[in-house]
This record gives structure tokens, C-alpha cells and sequence, in this order.
């Protein structure tokens, strides 16, 4: 099954590069550069100009490698979401939840993670479908703040995403995330075109993610 198939991905990826950029080749480079560092997950924001085009550039150059998994953010409704999809995006990726959204992803089978803070939101989103939550901003809260959610809803998968660091992200992968979004602290480089230096620090999140995973 499709969205089964990809879901794996996600979680297998540990960790996905949330990526900006001020122009369509910043973001398609820093994405390469991530990519070369180890790392297996991307989150093409959309407030990337034509960020369906570099969806869809990052899905030719990578498509054969199957354990790649590219995906769409800052997706705020249905129609972006379709564009998305349309590119070849493999998850979509909003700061909330959204029904119609949530709605247009269930059609195509691409898993939706929206971002919640709330018990109330993710209850919510459970309900239409959402198999991975994303806990946004991560940077609002400790860690343990994962097991207080489970508490209620024990089967709910949470993607911290803000505020994850190489420093901090072996207490999120302790406290039970399914797989975090890290995006400042790793992209930072490329807002002044030093995309080795982010090859070089996705490398370390990928060396600390193995060594977490044993």
C-alpha cells in the first residue's frame, strides 16, 4: 500500500530537513546538500517561490533511490496540497490541522502531518486519518510532554518539529517521537550559500540518529 509504504520511509528517515529558501535554487540546493549529508527526509516548505517545481526537480533527481522520501510544508489548504501532490510530493506538511486538507490527502493516499499543541487538535485530526502528528512548535515544550500525550491517546505518532537540536534530540527519540523535523540550526548555512557546511551538519544528525538507534 502506498501511503503504508511511505509512512515507513518517515520513520526509517528519522529525521527530515525542513527546508526554505528565498529562491527556487537556494532551496533545491540546500535540499542536495541535506540529501549528500545522509540524510533521507525533506520538507519543501511552500514558502519556497515555486516550491512545486522544486518538489518535482528533487523527485526526478532522487526517485530512484527508494529509501528518499520528499515531501511538501507550510502547506495551509487543499488546493496547495493538490499542486504538491501533482509535483510528486510524498507527505504534506501544515503548521495546523486542516479538514479539507486532510480530506484531498486521504483521496490520493499521501499521509497528512498536521501540527497540533493541543489534546483537542489531535484527537481531531485522528479522526480524519492523520496517522503522524507534528507537535509545532517542538520548541514550546520539554520533551516529556510527548508521554503526556500519550497518556490519553497512547497510539498517536508525534514529529516534534522547532526547537529539535543534536543536542536535545535524544530526549525527543527517549520521550517517544516517531521522527523529528529539524530545520534552523541545519539550514542556517545555506542562507549564505554555504551548502558543504550543511552537508557537514546534516552528516552529524545522521551519525547521531544511527548511533541513538543503535
Amino acid at each position: 500500500m502506498k501511503k503504508v509504504d511511505i509512512l515507513k520511509r518517515i520513520e526509517d528517515a528519522g529525521v527530515i530537513a525542513v527546508v526554505r529558501g528565498s529562491s527556487k535554487e537556494e532551496a533545491f540546493k540546500a535540499s542536495e546538500a541535506c540529501l549528500k549529508g545522509g540524510i533521507k527526509g525533506i520538507e519543501l516548505t511552500f514558502t519556497v517561490p515555486q516550491a512545486d517545481q522544486v518538489i518535482a526537480d528533487l523527485i526526478a533527481n532522487h526517485c530512484e533511490n527508494s529509501n528518499t522520501v520528499i515531501g511538501a510544508g507550510t502547506v495551509l489548504d487543499a488546493v496547495t496540497a493538490r499542486l504538491a501532490i501533482m509535483a510528486g510530493a510524498e507527505f504534506i506538511v501544515s503548521p495546523t490541522f486542516d479538514k479539507e486538507t486532510a480530506k484531498l490527502c486521504n483521496l490520493y493516499q499521501i499521509p497528512y502531518i498536521p501540527g497540533c499543541m493541543t489534546t483537542t487538535e489531535m484527537k481531531e485530526a485522528l479522526r480524519y486519518g492523520v496517522d503522524i502528528i507534528k507537535l509545532f512548535p517542538g520548541s514550546a515544550y520539554d520533551p516529556s510532554i510527548i508521554k503526556a500525550f500519550k497518556a490519553p491517546l497512547p497510539h498517536i505518532n508525534i514529529m516534534p518539529t522547532g526547537g529539535v537540536s543534536l543536542e536535545n534530540m535524544v530526549d525527543w527519540f527517549a520521550a517517544g517521537a516517531v521522527t523529528v523535523g529539524v530545520g534552523g540550526n541545519l539550514l542556517a548555512p545555506a542562507e549564505i550559500g554555504n551548502f558543504d557546511k550543511v552537508t557537514e551538519i546534516a552528516t552529524q544528525y545522521m551519525k547521531k540518529y544511527l548511533a541513538i538507534k543503535g
